[in-house]
C-alpha cells in the first residue's frame, strides 16, 4: 500500500548549538519540522560565503530558513579595529544575505517557503561599545523588508525577529550593575528566555502567519515601548 503521509517540512537553523538557535531548533522539531543545522561547532564557517551556500545546497529540500548565527565585538567605536568590524559584519549580515539568497532561490523554485532573519533590539537603538553589532543588526532588519518586497510575490515570506535582552551566553558577560539597570528598564520586569524567542520564530514559520511578511517583530518585554 502506498504511503501517502506527507514528507515533513525541512527547516535550516543556523547557529543552533546554543542559545536562541538551539531553542529554535528544539521548538521546530517539537512542532513536527525536520530540522537541519549549521554552525561553527559542526565545522561550518558561515562567514565564508561558499560554506554558507553549501549549507543550503546539501539539503534535498528546504521549506524554511532561520538565519540566527551571529557574533559581537565589544569595543568603543574609536578603538574598534577594522578587522573586528569586518568579522562581525561578515557573519551577522553578509552571511545572512548569502543564506537567504541561496534558500530563497530554492524556495521560489519549489513554489514557496518562509525565512526568518535574526535581528535585534539593537536594530532600533544604538547601544554602547557594540557599533559593529548594531550596524549589522540594523542591516538585517532592513534586509528582511527588502527581501520580502521581492520574494513575497513569489510565494516566500520573509520576516525578522528582534530579541531584546535574552539570557544567553552572549549576554552573560555583562556586569551586574548593567543587568540591574536593564532589568529596571524592561516593563515586564525581567530578561527573556531563548524559548520565548523561539516561540515567535515558530509562529512566523507556521501557517498561522501566512499573511505576515516584511515584519520586524521585537521580543523585548516592552523595552522599545518605553
Amino acid at each position: 500500500m502506498q504511503d501517502l503521509t506527507p514528507a515533513p517540512r525541512v527547516a535550516l537553523v543556523t547557529g543552533a548549538s546554543r542559545g536562541i538557535g538551539l531553542a529554535c531548533a528544539g521548538r521546530l522539531r517539537a512542532d513536527g519540522w525536520r530540522v537541519e543545522t549549521a554552525e561553527r561547532s559542526s565545522g561550518i564557517d558561515l562567514a565564508d560565503p561558499e560554506q554558507a551556500r553549501r549549507a543550503v545546497a546539501r539539503l534535498e529540500r528546504i521549506d524554511a530558513l532561520v538565519a540566527n548565527a551571529g557574533t559581537t565585538a565589544r569595543f568603543g567605536a574609536l578603538e574598534l579595529p577594522l578587522k573586528e568590524w569586518q568579522r562581525v559584519l561578515d557573519l551577522n549580515l553578509t552571511s545572512v544575505f548569502v543564506l537567504a539568497q541561496a534558500a530563497g532561490r530554492r524556495m521560489v523554485e519549489a513554489g514557496g517557503g518562509a525565512i526568518v532573519l535574526m535581528a535585534s533590539l539593537m536594530s532600533f537603538v544604538g547601544g554602547f561599545n557594540i557599533a559593529a553589532y548594531t550596524a549589522s543588526k540594523g542591516g538585517v532588519a532592513q534586509l528582511a523588508k527588502a527581501l520580502s518586497n521581492e520574494l513575497a510575490p513569489r510565494g516566500v515570506r520573509v520576516n525578522a525577529v528582534a530579541p531584546g535582552y535574552i539570557e544567553t551566553e552572549m549576554t552573560s558577560d555583562l556586569e551586574d550593575w548593567k543587568r540591574r539597570e536593564v532589568g529596571a528598564r524592561i516593563p515586564l520586569g525581567r530578561w527573556g528566555t531563548p524559548e520565548e524567542v523561539a516561540g515567535v520564530v515558530a509562529w512566523l514559520l507556521s501557517d498561522d502567519a501566512r499573511y505576515v511578511s516584511g515584519a520586524v517583530i521585537p521580543v523585548d518585554g516592552g523595552y522599545l515601548a518605553r
